[in-house]
């Protein structure tokens, strides 16, 4: 049985694993989500993920939700072509940073995409919109100086830190953020693969 997805196409955190589906090439089966109809807030999905968030993972009955849990699983279970260094030290560096991508820069984000996206200007909160900004712009001039004259975060190698990143730096503008040089180097690499093409989203 083939792995099914149950997503939604605007969401950043399904775009994770889909950047993975297609970076691994893994048969899948998508299920949408109609969020806009509150199905995320009703059963059956709930039962599926009492959070009633996207993505949800299910395989042979093994139900997965948090999309770096669901990274962590895929490359767990379906290894090649690797997204992950083999060696102790760098797996530790990738999973710091796919940590540190949710603490630091998605939970800003979030604070100003989904305004932005979603609901109209005099619904937007724009003191709480600006301070996101600010921590965003920090995190990033942290993140310039370990990409300085690299490629990838870790190792050389393109990684699931990487992947984890790469749904959120496709919003850099919409957030009116300018990324210092390293960041903006490494976020138009990125968003050339193949798998972020083809799963760049609507808006």
């Amino acid at each position: 049985m083939d792995i099914k997805l149950h997503y939604h196409p605007l969401s950043t955190y399904s775009r994770r694993v889909l950047i993975a589906f297609a970076e691994k090439q893994i048969p899948h089966e998508l299920v949408v989500v109609d969020m806009a109809a509150r199905r995320h807030r009703e059963q059956p999905y709930l039962s599926l993920n009492p959070y009633g968030r996207v993505p949800t993972l299910e395989e042979d009955g093994f139900v997965l939700f948090e999309s770096t849990a669901i990274l962590n699983y895929l490359e767990a279970t379906r290894p090649g072509p690797p997204l992950m260094p083999a060696d102790a030290r760098g797996r530790a560096l990738v999973d710091m940073h796919m940590k540190l991508c949710d603490l630091q820069l998605t939970r800003h984000a979030d604070t100003i995409l989904f305004p932005t996206r979603f609901l109209p200007r005099e619904r937007w909160n724009d003191a709480v919109m600006t301070a996101a900004k600010t921590a965003i712009e920090k995190h990033l001039a942290i993140l310039d100086k370990r990409l300085a004259g690299r490629t990838y975060l870790v190792a050389e190698q393109f990684s699931l830190a990487d992947i984890c990143y790469m749904p959120f730096l496709e919003f850099l503008p919409l957030m009116e953020v300018v990324p210092p040089k390293a960041v903006a180097i490494w976020s138009e690499h990125l968003l050339a693969r193949p798998s972020a093409v083809a799963t760049r989203p609507e808006k």
